[in-house]
């Protein structure tokens, strides 16, 4: 019963987002060390895209449930993309990542995909379907909200 409750507030709340039940619109940006990375070489897999900066502790206290999720669904083929935006001066968010014990890769200098996406603060986590559907957005750091893993659990499903 309580599991069909949260599936029904989960339903609910995707449709009150603006990009619930659209595509997300490609991009493409480079890593700290200068490699190019889209969201075209994640095409068939669910993705977490993560906005984020390195200066930001509601990110720090989010990271470490979107590693939780992807290790217990990992084999389902699903990827945490980050996207490290309004950084400091001579911050190094991959560096910063791995300090911090997860191994997602994380683009840098993405300001310009989290205007595209309508991101205006940190972090602002989407769910991307394996077919390019965004279902779910959320711009909140509460690690017990269970709309999280319901949104995993649905980018999931092939």
């Amino acid at each position: 019963m309580i599991k069909n409750l949260l599936f029904l507030i989960f339903t609910f709340s995707m449709a009150t987002f603006s990009q619930a039940g659209e595509l997300a619109p490609p991009w493409q940006l480079t890593t700290q060390d200068g490699k190019a990375i889209s969201l075209e070489q994640y095409k068939n897999k669910p993705v977490i895209l993560h906005f984020w900066a390195t200066w930001c502790p509601y990110c720090k206290r989010l990271q470490p449930k979107l590693s939780e999720l992807q290790k217990k669904y990992q084999a389902s083929g699903i990827e945490i993309l980050a996207i490290s935006f309004n950084e400091d001066e001579g911050a190094k968010p991959q560096d910063e990542i791995y300090a911090r014990g997860y191994d997602f890769i994380t683009a840098v200098r993405g300001e310009a995909v989290a205007s595209l996406y309508g991101v205006r603060g940190t972090p602002t986590t989407f769910f991307i379907k394996r077919s390019g559907e965004v279902i779910y957005r959320s711009s909140s750091s509460d690690i017990t909200n269970p709309k999280l893993e319901l949104a995993v659990q649905e980018i999931v499903k092939n």
